[in-house]
């Protein structure tokens, strides 16, 4: 029973492999429109869409950033400077868009302009450091899917929406989670309301990988920087070990969890756009799929006591 079993699991496997090989026509007719070209992950897309044959159009937020990718690019790729929590700049871009694709429409947007700052306990935080956040990662990105959706459904082609696993699971305190749930909740209402009109719609959940965003100088250079605004009652709850407590778990994330493999995002990213068949949520990274969504699925007292189990420990819990 159980070979059986086993087989009819590899039998599923190779079957799904087969049918996810296979690729979109007329690349050269497709255009992508992807958010946050500066650096990361978005800018290695674009380059690889570029050398495919895909038409890109790079939103940048900095022009240097639009220099530099022009610089090593080909005559399809397309930038322009996109500010997602600014409306006016929104639209500006979707009327470009819509002029440069005329009547063949837009295939894809690939939401992945985000930030990862502020990220600290939640109560060293205030409202206006959430809202600076969820502007980006989640009102961007319906801002930004909403000003070209009538272009897209009209290719009957793609939403790819970059979460992360950790709109998934909670594992630290502030706006990023919020705003990775809130990706993962719009994505999921977007695509069963799309699913009538043809339009596919996919979530990249990526794990920890080795961008700007998790640069353990710029982390702990800001979480000073919050330490320093705060009032003194707190600063005596939680004290300055819990500080480099902190800092420490972050140099062992950079040794031992970071993957610097950028391109198995992009691989993913690249399959959502351009497959046949594309998957609904793409979990890149080792971490992802052997820690993080294990955990998600977990009792939530079990995946508590793991996560508090390195928590760095306050200064009034050790009195």
């Amino acid at each position: 029973m159980f070979l059986y079993v086993l087989g009819l699991v590899a039998l599923w496997f190779v079957f799904r492999w087969f049918k996810e090989t296979k690729r979109v026509s007329n690349k050269e007719d497709k255009y992508v429109y992807i958010t946050g070209c500066d650096s990361g992950f978005g800018n290695l897309l674009a380059r690889h869409l570029d050398k495919l044959g895909f038409p890109v159009i790079a939103a940048c937020f900095t022009e240097k950033g639009e220099d530099e990718l022009k610089k090593i690019s080909s005559e399809r790729l397309t930038t322009t400077h996109l500010d997602v929590t600014d409306s006016t700049s929104v639209s500006k871009t979707a009327a470009l868009i819509k002029t440069l694709v005329g009547e063949k429409g837009l295939w894809a947007v690939v939401n992945n302009a985000g930030v990862a700052l502020p990220t600290a306990p939640t109560d060293w935080l205030n409202i206006e450091d959430y809202k600076s956040m969820l502007a980006v990662n989640l009102c961007g990105v319906i801002d930004v899917t909403l000003s070209v959706l009538p272009l897209i459904k009209k290719t009957k082609g793609r939403v790819v929406n970059v979460s992360s696993v950790f709109g998934r699971i909670t594992t630290i305190g502030g706006p990023y989670c919020v705003s990775k749930y809130g990706v993962e909740s719009f994505n999921d209402s977007l695509r069963l309301n799309m699913a009538p009109f043809g339009v596919k719609v996919a979530c990249i959940e990526p794990g920890i990988f080795k961008t700007n965003m998790t640069d353990s100088v710029m982390l702990k250079k800001y979480v000073n920087k919050l330490w320093d605004r705060l009032p003194q009652d707190l600063k005596d709850d939680y004290g300055y070990m819990f500080v480099e407590q902190t800092f420490a778990n972050m140099d062992v994330m950079s040794k031992h969890i970071l993957d610097g493999d950028l391109m198995k995002v992009v691989g993913s990213m690249e399959h959502a756009i351009s497959a046949v068949h594309p998957r609904t949520r793409y979990s890149p990274g080792w971490d992802t799929k052997f820690l993080w969504l294990p955990l998600s699925y977990m009792p939530t007292f079990i995946s508590d006591k793991f996560l508090l189990k390195n928590y760095p420990k306050l200064k009034m819990s050790i009195q």
